[in-house]
């Protein structure tokens, strides 16, 4: 019953870091006496010096780019990235809350609010598509990024109730952090796709969404984020069906009279 408890702490240390005794206990298959136990033979002082050291590791565990290229090379990379992708998708798809998602979809579909979105420098590609994608669904979206300027600019037009999607890894940028403190302190609903529960963005967030940047090279992998970013325009395009419909249909047309697309 120990050794479960111990492999949940290695397999899912989110489940131990921000869990209580009873869902640890359930997911490890045993009681809550095995969870504290299991701290007890760790050295520890009891569940919640177990957390706290979890939550520690979680804190430390990312590191820079310098320091992951100085790792020994695999002896396959290319299978090596397959299976770091596909575990990292699937860790953070798995882990999301249906009843979280479903109010993300809420907030980004409701054409009562405006939509922003506001990524770090490294996730401004994904940050764009995933804006482009959403403002196709439906107006008022606004891709925020640029100078100090050009965002404060942007985020001046915000009003309570509208919504902003951030997005951003270990390390996290200043900036962004600033921009979405203030969009926080202007009445916005934080959506925040980051690195954990204890991602410096949760505290502002009404609604934390933790991904896996784990990647085969040196460099953090938006996989993950970017899986989530599509099921969350899925979801607004089966909310927004009819509405989304029409906008779809006037740009393909559009597009078609503007011979913008060619098949060669």
């Amino acid at each position: 019953a120990e050794r479960r408890v111990a492999d949940l702490v290695l397999a899912d240390p989110h489940a131990v870091a921000f869990g209580t005794v009873a869902e640890v206990a359930r997911a490890a298959r045993t009681s809550g006496g095995s969870v504290v136990r299991t701290a007890t033979r760790l050295g520890l002082d009891g569940f919640a010096a177990l957390q706290d050291r979890v939550r520690t590791d979680l804190r430390t565990a990312d590191h820079p780019a310098v320091d992951r290229i100085r790792r020994p090379p695999a002896d396959d990379p290319l299978g090596q990235a397959v299976a770091v992708a596909v575990a990292a998708v699937g860790t953070t798809l798995d882990r999301v809350e249906r009843t979280a998602f479903d109010a993300a979809v809420a907030r980004l579909a409701d054409p009562a609010h405006q939509a922003f979105v506001l990524v770090a420098d490294a996730s401004r590609g994904i940050g764009e598509q995933f804006a482009t994608e959403l403002a196709m669904l439906r107006p008022g979206v606004t891709h925020v990024h640029g100078s100090e300027v050009a965002v404060a600019r942007a985020l001046a037009l915000l009003a309570p109730g509208d919504v902003v999607v951030t997005l951003d890894l270990p390390r996290y940028d200043r900036w962004l952090l600033a921009a979405v403190g203030a969009a926080h302190e202007a009445g916005a609903r934080i959506v925040a796709l980051t690195g954990s529960e204890l991602s410096p963005l949760a505290d502002l967030a009404e609604l934390v969404f933790p991904v896996s940047s784990e990647a085969a090279g040196p460099f953090d992998s938006h996989l993950a984020a970017l899986a989530l970013l599509e099921a969350l325009v899925a979801g607004v395009a089966a909310t927004l069906q009819a509405t989304a419909t029409s906008r779809l249909e006037r740009i393909e047309a559009a597009w078609r009279a503007g011979a913008t697309f060619t098949d060669g």
